[in-house]
């Protein structure tokens, strides 16, 4: 096994979880395209081997317990993060991922013709623009906007149920004191999460579901 093969399954491990030697094989092999099309193609900051595992890898499946239903949008989903590792980890589930960047958007699609992921779709699009055939169970955006404006880009993507899932870095005070100005129709819970090799209380999602009125 190799170091970076080694470090995801120890970081997997630590979070709680747990993946086939297939999946660990293909979260490896993401990480290594994305070093090579880095080099020609400006996809992401993050270069050092062993932080694309902890800061892409982890902190993308870190949030894996928190997914609802069969249906999930990755908006601006960038070089595929957190899509692709969920799609990876959660076979059984269908992942569109969703980014306005034509770059991004290539990347995501040669990964999953190259990963074999019968389960993901990569679709370029603004998010307030795209239109799917049906529903999501999970909206999901990580470090995109405000949670007022991701709650403005993608209500429209989900179902009667479903939830949007916004990944933050420290606890987002400002921007919930925000949600609870007028109309002030969302029931918000906060979760801190732990992504092994980050600092505590450095990384939080917030599920907002719409309030059912009676």
């Amino acid at each position: 096994m190799s170091i970076v093969a080694d470090s995801i399954a120890r970081g997997v491990a630590e979070l709680g979880q747990s993946l086939p030697i297939v999946a660990l094989g293909r979260l490896e092999q993401l990480l290594t395209e994305l070093g090579r099309w880095n080099r020609r193609v400006n996809l992401t900051a993050i270069r050092d081997p062993s932080d694309m595992v902890t800061g892409h890898v982890l902190d993308s499946l870190s949030v894996r317990p928190h997914l609802e239903g069969n249906r999930i949008c990755d908006i601006g989903t960038g070089a595929g993060f957190p899509g692709l590792p969920l799609a990876i980890a959660e076979p059984s589930r269908q992942f569109v991922l969703l980014d306005s960047n034509g770059r991004k958007i290539s990347f995501v699609r040669h990964m999953i013709r190259t990963l074999k992921l019968e389960n993901a779709t990569a679709v370029q699009a603004r998010a307030e623009d795209y239109a799917p055939d049906q529903p999501f169970d999970t909206v999901i955006a990580r470090a995109l906007a405000s949670l007022v404006r991701i709650a403005e880009l993608s209500v429209h993507l989900t179902g009667q149920n479903g939830v949007l899932l916004a990944q933050k870095g420290r606890y987002p005070a400002a921007e919930l004191e925000q949600m609870k100005q007028p109309p002030d129709n969302w029931e918000i819970r906060v979760t801190e999460l732990h992504v092994p090799g980050l600092a505590p209380q450095s990384r939080h999602v917030v599920r907002l579901s719409q309030r059912r009125t009676s």
